[in-house]
């Protein structure tokens, strides 16, 4: 049983050995746009099936050559050998991460590089060099003057298609008090009168004028008979008005309901059948209904009413009628104020959009947080020790430096401040602090530096991009400025935001005084708010 443990072990251990992974790279540091040259090695046995990855970038060096596969033969082994052409166009230190290579299904990891990319130096002593020629100043006359202009013209176009509009929708809707009937024959009497003027079945349109013609008539004797005409047939309609005529003793003559029956039957097949009757013969159907309606109008028995009560009904309908048109006048000065209103509002709008642009305009109309905080008042303060006085559009908080810190950080410090404002999820965040160690330190940059870019990995950074350079405040005190971008990741709401930040160190005295300002990337604003906060920053000697 041990003898076939230790085959199988050594069979694992030749497994391993022949799938062993080197990493080797020509150069660490080269000038910006150089190409790296790495190398992957890989021994394996002759059956086992490589794969190298295919990849446009590794970290944030791009790829710019994937070159062919070297295979060297030794006895029943094979080592292959790939190479990779790298770039990058930005200075600064960055990591070429393990890349995976996948060997007979399985997957092994190359070791990680640590590569510094340098900016080209310049040399200005074999290059006749110009000062910087003075800021131009731009001609009044061509200043802009054309976006005024346009709003101008914008402001007095609508105000012409305004009072066209206005004019036309006059002209459009002329004072036409609403027809009020006293009773029904008077009602049918007008239609009657309406529809000869429409002159419809001299047009063709004959199923359209025996319609309307049938319509009057029933709805004539609805009204003044109170049955459903509307909605009964024909043969229904002639029998109820039988039967109204015998109840209610009305003088309706056999010869009278006959020819309303014949008009009814005529129009029936006037609509259904497509029959087209002679002219002479819709003369007589109209003749028929009219003198049917003035026949059940004199049939019905006169009921006569009080003087009072009929003046009172009749100044009732007035007022009716003089509330109702009063409240059509009012909607239509509601209507003209409500255009006039809109179209102010979109000629000012237009006119703000023509001299400040679109997008400042939608950033106030929105109302862009980072424009918000840049129009807000600013507070200048002072903050740490020794104090850094910066102006910022909110008052920053003290923090508890023990949670941004480790023990054994924290440990080492003799006096440590920290104030803030957001945080990097935010549109902004602003960071001021100050440190003084117990024991005398000569503070390096490149450590804090790399100590700040991995809190920020911790709390979700990834990909950050930094170059590094002197800084001078212009008032003697020099330290480092270092600048580039990030993409900090929300895991909470899975969400990933690219950021642009700038990072100011000073050392005094074995102390060391930090400014931080992240925004958005692109954020026209949140550059505008770093400036600020930079500009105005102003450092005190330590005591």
């Amino acid at each position: 049983m041990k003898f076939k443990l230790y085959i199988l072990f050594f069979l694992l251990t030749t497994s391993l050995f022949a799938q062993k992974v080197t990493t080797s790279i020509d150069s660490t540091k080269k000038k910006i746009g150089a190409e790296f040259k790495l190398t992957i090695k890989t021994s394996v046995n002759k059956t086992d099936k490589v794969v190298f990855p295919k990849s446009k970038s590794f970290g944030a060096l791009e790829v710019i050559e994937s070159y062919k596969i070297d295979t060297i033969k030794s006895n029943d082994k094979i080592e292959l050998i790939k190479k990779y052409g790298l770039t990058q166009f930005d200075s600064g230190k960055y990591t070429i991460p393990r890349i995976p290579i996948i060997i007979n299904g399985k997957t092994a990891y190359s070791d990680s590089l640590k590569v510094e990319v340098s900016n080209v130096k310049v040399d200005t002593l074999k290059q006749k060099m110009f000062d910087v020629k003075d800021i131009a100043p731009a001609e009044s006359v061509s200043n802009g003057w054309w976006k005024y202009l346009l709003g101008i013209l914008v402001l007095i176009g609508l105000g012409f298609l305004g009072y066209y509009l206005f004019k036309k929708f006059y002209k459009k809707q002329e004072k036409v008090e609403e027809i009020i009937y006293t009773s029904p024959i008077e009602k049918a009497t007008s239609l009657l009168q309406q529809l000869e003027k429409k002159e419809l079945w001299q047009k063709g349109e004959v199923k359209s004028y025996y319609s309307e013609l049938t319509d009057i008539a029933r709805n004539y004797i609805e009204e003044e008979i109170h049955i459903p005409a509307m909605e009964s047939t024909t043969s229904e309609l002639i029998v109820s008005l039988r039967n109204v005529a015998k109840n209610k003793k009305l003088k309706l003559s056999k010869e009278t309901l006959e020819n309303l029956e014949k008009v009814l039957m005529q129009a029936d097949l006037v609509k259904f059948a497509k029959v087209k009757p002679l002219d002479f013969e819709i003369e007589e159907d109209k003749k028929r209904i009219t003198s049917t309606i003035v026949t059940i109008h004199k049939a019905i028995p006169e009921v006569v009413e009080e003087k009072d009560e009929l003046d009172a009904w009749n100044e009732q309908q007035k007022e009716k009628a003089r509330l109702k048109k009063l409240k059509k006048e009012q909607q239509k000065k509601f209507m003209y104020a409500g255009g006039l209103v809109v179209a102010l509002l979109i000629s000012t709008l237009l006119y703000f959009i023509a001299t400040r642009g679109f997008v400042d305009v939608k950033d106030t109309i929105l109302r862009n947080p980072s424009k918000i905080l840049l129009e807000n008042e600013w507070i200048k303060s002072d903050y740490g020790n020794p104090g850094v006085i910066v102006e910022t559009p909110e008052v920053l908080r003290r923090m508890d430096p023990k949670k941004a810190l480790s023990k054994d950080a924290f440990a080492i410090l003799k006096e440590m401040q920290m104030f803030s404002f957001g945080s990097l999820y935010e549109p902004l965040y602003v960071e001021v602090s100050t440190l003084k160690y117990k024991k005398e330190t000569n503070v390096n940059f490149d450590t804090v530096l790399e100590g700040i870019t991995k809190n920020w990995e911790k709390i979700g950074a990834q990909n950050i991009l930094f170059k590094q350079e002197d800084f001078n405040t212009g008032k003697g005190v020099t330290g480092a400025r270092a600048y580039g971008s990030m993409t900090v990741v929300d895991k909470e709401n899975d969400e990933s935001e690219k950021m642009y930040y700038e990072i100011l160190l000073f050392k005094q005295d074995g102390g060391l005084q930090q400014i931080i300002v992240s925004h958005r990337d692109g954020d026209q604003y949140g550059d505008a708010i770093l400036q600020r906060i930079i500009k105005s920053a102003e450092l005190k000697q330590a005591q």
